[in-house]
């Protein structure tokens, strides 16, 4: 079908909603790990927030009663060792009140039993003793160590206790004896050697008879065991007359051994301290005497070596005398509490006790980290439901992304599978875009793909408009319909009118190139636009040599089926023309207008009267340049154009795949064509037909050859410099 077209429109629509989108968001998440996070955001600092509240009033809670226990811890340690000192006070004043009523009591051997039971009754007291104004000595002890010699001599086996007695006898010399006891008080040995030991030189007679009563002496050695304690003593005699003086003793260890047995926790350690600060008794042990003959020196509490015990004492409160306080070192947290004894006792004893608040906060850190632990754990499980959840949201979306990326592509997306979901709102998106991929597909049958791609990828909205752009427009048009369609049936030429048409896609977007329309059997196609594109003139050649190579292809197997052949005429020429969306804002079209869209559909048309397939122009030959194989047709002068152009038919191209380089035949008609050619535009008419003969020789039917040599066989309308005729 001859044609001559002006401009060209096409029907897709486009509502013109502004002239730019919103710009694209450059940072994306995707959605399980979005999801996870902000579920994470939420959560865990809700749950820290819980746990923060709920610890900080639990430890002030344990705080306070932390406190209230160390209080009464010091108060009931105080109030035992009293209490204790009190009972053996009382003892004391029994025994003195007996020698008060019988004075020859203490005198005799009878004592001994007594002695003994007030020992055996009373757990905390090493010895229970009377000494007599004449010098003897009786005393009831325990043996704690029975490996430990007494004068020289190891104890028998199964010694518990033991009776000492100093019993002066004028003219003799003084015998130290020690009878050794069993539990039951069943004699078990004896051991004596000569002593000078006189009780009334002793600091506890001494200050018992200057105080007139029962007193506590202070810190001194008890020499015969190598150890240090305290002394109650009462003087006795009848009338306020002394007879002598009765005592107890209590070791230093004995309060060292009943702070031990009662710790306040089970790291807590408890002192016994003087009014300097010197430790009398340690419930760890760290309590060393020092002692020079009969002196006893006590160690400070910062020469002991408990450096915690050390600091916390250094760091008591500078005001009141009962007081409890927190103390922090290392890193950990402690209570510290360190009470006087008061003036019921009589001394100016003081109790300190250091006791770890972790030990009374293991229980809440223990829950605490119970409760971290559950709530991390059901964070996990959240965590974990929300992952599998998200990844059920999740799936379906990614193939709805997979989908909607194919969209953009313009590639099919029939391969991949119909996304559903039980949530309604992915259901309708789905829905929506099985919609969207219908609607694109098809209107990239009616719109240039190139356009439709750009329009999906671009920031921009369709509106009304056009540029000039030196572009390369191709027209194609079947030959010989009219008599194709008396031979053929009309449903067997529309299938091989689509199948051609098809062949014409596919070649151009090959290429590159932009279909703008289909006109009946024919097609209008230009590349360099929408997008740019280098060399677009020689890939529009590129893409008519493929075509016919394709069709010739297609027409071998038409010819062994006994179908008629078909043949496609071509015309390409490049110019600068106007391109863009053309119409009105309800309806636009995307085409290329001006004078070479005409030129190229009129190139269609020459091929018809030269019987050529490709006719390109001179400005697509100048662009494409010597890759193209061509040969000169004829010098025309087309309507809107005063000079003459010349039209070339395309032979081959170099740069593409082998079928569509030139043979050895072309490039030879190329070179022959265009001798003749020169001869004629040169108005040498011998020459020229000698070409043409030659051209003629190498093909005999060669169309254009014979055109030219049926022209200059007639004189008349031979002309130099005017052979071609004039086109419109």
């Amino acid at each position: 079908m001859t044609r001559q077209l002006a401009e060209a429109t096409t029907d897709p629509q486009g509502p013109d909603q502004g002239r730019t989108a919103p710009p694209r968001r450059r940072f994306s998440v995707p959605l399980k790990p979005a999801v996870l996070l902000v579920v994470m955001a939420l959560t865990v600092p809700v749950l820290l927030a819980i746990i923060d509240i709920n610890y900080r009033s639990t430890d002030r809670v344990v705080r306070d009663h932390a406190t209230a226990l160390v209080e009464r811890f010091r108060s009931e340690a105080i109030d035992d060792i009293v209490g204790e000192f009190d009972h053996l006070t009382g003892q004391i004043a029994t025994a003195a009140e007996l020698g008060h009523q019988e004075p020859a009591f203490f005198a005799d051997d009878r004592a001994l039993s007594y002695l003994f039971r007030v020992l055996e009754h009373s757990p905390t007291v090493l010895n229970v003793y009377v000494g007599l104004q004449d010098g003897s000595f009786r005393q009831a002890r325990r043996i704690g160590d029975p490996s430990q010699p007494v004068l020289g001599q190891v104890p028998p086996e199964g010694t518990r206790y033991a009776y000492r007695l100093v019993e002066p006898k004028a003219g003799a010399p003084v015998q130290d004896r020690y009878i050794f006891l069993d539990a039951h008080q069943t004699e078990l040995g004896e051991v004596s050697e000569p002593s000078r030991y006189d009780p009334r030189q002793r600091a506890w007679y001494r200050q018992a008879v200057a105080a007139g009563g029962t007193l506590t002496t202070d810190p001194e050695l008890f020499w015969a065991l190598g150890l240090v304690g305290f002394s109650v003593a009462a003087p006795f005699g009848p009338d306020d007359r002394l007879s002598g003086v009765v005592a107890v003793d209590v070791t230093l260890d004995r309060f060292s051994n009943y702070l031990a047995e009662n710790p306040l926790s089970p790291n807590s350690v408890s002192y016994l301290l003087d009014e300097n600060g010197n430790v009398l008794a340690a419930s760890d042990g760290t309590s060393v005497y020092g002692s020079a003959n009969e002196a006893v020196h006590l160690r400070h509490v910062a020469d002991v070596g408990n450096r915690l015990v050390a600091l916390a004492y250094a760091n008591r409160p500078v005001t009141g005398s009962a007081e409890v306080y927190p103390f922090s070192q290392d890193g950990r947290d402690y209570l510290v509490g360190l009470t006087d004894f008061g003036a019921r006792f009589g001394k100016p004893w003081r109790l300190l006790v250091v006791t770890p608040l972790s030990d009374f906060t293991a229980t809440l850190s223990r829950h605490n980290r119970q409760m971290v632990t559950f709530g991390l754990c059901a964070v996990a499980v959240q965590l974990f439901l929300i992952y599998l959840i998200a990844s059920r949201v999740a799936a379906p979306l990614r193939g709805l992304s997979a989908k909607v990326k194919r969209i953009r592509s313009l590639e099919p997306a029939d391969d991949l599978p119909v996304v559903h979901s039980s949530v309604r709102e992915i259901a309708a998106l789905s829905h929506a875009i099985e919609t969207l991929d219908i609607a694109v597909q098809a209107f990239a049958r009616f719109v240039p793909v190139g356009l439709v791609r750009q329009l999906l990828t671009s920031e921009q909205r369709l509106e009304v408009g056009g540029q000039s752009k030196f572009l390369t427009i191709f027209f194609s048009d079947m030959e010989g319909f009219s008599t194709l369609a008396e031979k053929m049936a009309s449903r067997e030429l529309l299938d091989r009118i689509s199948t051609m048409l098809e062949l014409v896609s596919k070649s151009v977007h090959q290429e590159q190139g932009t279909i703008d329309k289909f006109v009946g059997d024919g097609v209008m196609a230009f590349w360099g636009a929408p997008a740019p594109l280098e060399d677009h003139a020689w890939h529009a050649c590129v893409a008519a040599l493929r075509l016919q190579h394709v069709l010739g292809q297609l027409n071998e197997t038409w010819r062994d089926a006994d179908a008629p052949q078909m043949r496609l005429r071509v015309g390409i020429h490049s110019d600068a023309v106007l391109v863009g969306n053309v119409g009105s804002r309800e309806r636009m079209s995307y085409t290329v207008l001006g004078d070479g869209v005409n030129i190229a559909a009129r190139l269609e048309t020459l091929n018809k009267e030269y019987g050529t397939l490709i006719c390109i122009s001179q400005d697509t030959f100048r662009e494409a340049g010597d890759r193209l194989c061509v040969r000169p047709v004829d010098e025309v002068s087309l309507k809107g154009r005063r000079a003459r152009t010349t039209v070339y038919e395309l032979l081959g191209v170099e740069g593409a795949e082998p079928e569509l380089r030139p043979s050895t035949e072309a490039i030879e008609l190329a070179r022959l064509t265009r001798h003749a050619f020169d001869a004629l535009t040169a108005g040498d008419r011998e020459a020229a037909l000698a070409g043409y003969r030659a051209v003629l020789a190498l093909r005999p039917h060669d169309p254009v050859a014979q055109v030219q040599i049926a022209r200059l066989s007639t004189r008349d309308t031979f002309q130099i410099a005017g052979l071609s005729h004039e086109q419109h």
